[in-house]
């Protein structure tokens, strides 16, 4: 592995999971969002659903930055099915009698925020980095982008601008080029990247999302007609290609290459288990600069990949024999 040992590596690696799996255990109700401990006076199944309901209240309080829900059409629902957004409770004995601790799905919770009307919850998605040229050639400022903008805010998305000074080369942009995608992920820390060029009544479109590209052209009477159906487009377009979390959690086998350190290793982890619908991550080998993990997450492998990869830290690859998905790691500063 380069300079680096593999028989280090593994070792590291094996610690390194071990000590996350136990960080991860000890501090997840200090550090998520998502959990919570609520008193009860005993186990019966009214007294767990009025926990769970209080509990959502919280973490909906929480992820929409202390906005107040409470009037928003559907809450009163929401806390009625909170159950349905649980994915894990443990009572325990308190001092004051018994708590309940309820951690819940962090998919599904965002998904529920954003259905209530908020558009500026903590969404953890990576944002949208955009370069549009006017029908001059010359590439647009933020001001210029603002129906775009607020379309893709609408939805969701935040919006980071290009330089002009150092713009990705579009050609190899629309080839996915490790090395352009690499520079994007150490400059704008993400994967997803929509480029444009306006013309008299029509645009051209090309999107990055996770690793693979996407093209379309639109007509609009007006350059901020089309610039707002861009980010609708985008927007939608990203949402059917990542957000396919399912009820169901599969077993898969993952490869990620270019691993060079210890520290690439731990910044990879924290990136798969950051995913909301990644349950767990198990270090199954490793082969050179590779290593090979056991995921078990909600959602098909391949979707898992792209999302992953819209993250801007990896870059899907071609596959590797006997896994279900490959990535790469790509080096860049976050």
């Amino acid at each position: 592995m380069r300079s680096f040992s593999l028989r280090l590596l593994v070792l590291l690696a094996l610690s390194l999971v071990a000590g996350l799996a136990a960080w991860s255990t000890a501090s997840a109700q200090a550090a998520s969002p998502y959990v919570v401990t609520v008193p009860v006076s005993d186990t019966s199944n009214a007294q767990r659903s009025d926990a769970f309901s209080t509990a959502l209240a919280q973490v909906l309080a929480r992820v929409a930055g202390g906005q107040d829900l409470r009037s928003e059409p559907g809450y009163a629902d929401a806390l009625k099915d909170a159950a349905a957004l649980v994915r894990h409770f443990q009572y325990a004995r308190a001092a004051t009698g018994m708590s309940l601790t309820v951690d819940f799905e962090p998919g599904a919770v965002r998904h529920l925020v954003q259905r209530l009307g908020v558009t500026n919850a903590a969404t953890g998605k990576p944002p949208l980095l955009v370069l549009v040229q006017g029908t001059d050639g010359v590439p647009l400022n933020q001001g210029a982008l603002a129906s775009l903008a607020g379309a893709a805010a609408a939805r969701g998305y935040e919006i980071a601008y290009a330089a002009a000074a150092n713009a990705p080369d579009l050609d190899k942009l629309a080839a996915a080029d490790p090395a352009t995608l690499a520079a994007i992920n150490q400059q704008y820390h993400t994967g997803l990247v929509l480029a444009g060029k306006l013309h008299a009544g029509s645009a051209d479109w090309l999107l990055v999302a996770g690793g693979k590209v996407q093209r379309w052209n639109d007509k609009g009477a007006t350059e901020d007609a089309m610039l707002a159906a861009a980010g609708t487009g985008a927007v939608d377009r990203i949402s059917r290609q990542l957000n396919v979390v399912g009820a169901s959690v599969g077993t898969y086998k993952l490869w990620v290459g270019g691993l060079d350190s210890a520290m690439d290793y731990a910044n990879l982890v924290h990136t798969v288990r950051a995913d909301p619908s990644v349950r767990s991550l198990v270090t199954l080998g490793a082969d050179n600069d590779g290593m090979l993990f056991q995921v078990k997450a909600a959602m098909p492998a391949a979707a898992l990949a792209a999302n992953l990869a819209a993250s801007g830290r990896v870059i899907r690859t071609g596959s590797h024999a006997g896994t279900d998905a490959s990535l790469r790691w790509l080096h860049g500063e976050h």
